[in-house]
């Protein structure tokens, strides 16, 4: 019996291999990407391609276990949701109430330590930021808020206060 289940998981498991999911790479950049209106200086650009573009833009680096799957699924998936939530390559497409909220969110999930993921850090090494990396990154996502909120006459959101564990 355990046999026949093992030969039957090796089964689809060579099935899977067979199934590739549409890679996410793009030729040159995109006519709608952040730098295309907002100055995006050199250090930050670099910070950028190293720990954020992988996930949120129209071009990933897949390594080499990206071709066995279900990892390659797994990673496809991944990146296809990071794309839903920012992606660089096409921010010029944003409303300027989501464009300026999203670069609120790299603000706050950078500071909270959320981005880059842990899961993507654990491989990518390269992609951890130290502090003078996530202070430029910082420093150029509030200046790029700002710019778009003066330029589009937006009102400052408020910020909403973290809630402490165990409070309604």
């Amino acid at each position: 019996m355990i046999k026949k289940i093992l030969v039957g998981l090796l089964f689809v498991f060579l099935f899977l291999q067979f199934i590739r999911p549409t890679r996410n790479i793009s030729e040159g950049k995109s006519a709608n990407h952040i730098s295309n209106k907002y100055a995006v200086p050199q250090n930050v650009q670099t910070v950028l391609e190293k720990a954020c573009y992988d996930c949120h833009s129209n071009n990933t680096v897949y390594p080499w276990y990206t071709n066995i799957q279900p990892v390659g699924l797994w990673m496809q998936d991944h990146v296809n949701d990071g794309k839903g939530e920012l992606n660089f390559d096409e921010f010029l497409t944003y409303a300027p109430k989501k464009a300026h909220h999203k670069l609120d969110e790299v603000i706050d999930q950078v500071k909270e330590g959320e981005m880059p993921l842990d899961s993507y850090t654990w491989i990518h090494k390269n992609a951890i930021l130290n502090q003078d990396e996530k202070t430029a990154l910082l420093d150029w996502a509030d200046a790029t808020m700002k710019q778009i909120a003066t330029e589009n006459n937006l009102k400052p959101e408020p910020k909403k206060e973290k809630k402490e564990e165990g409070q309604p």
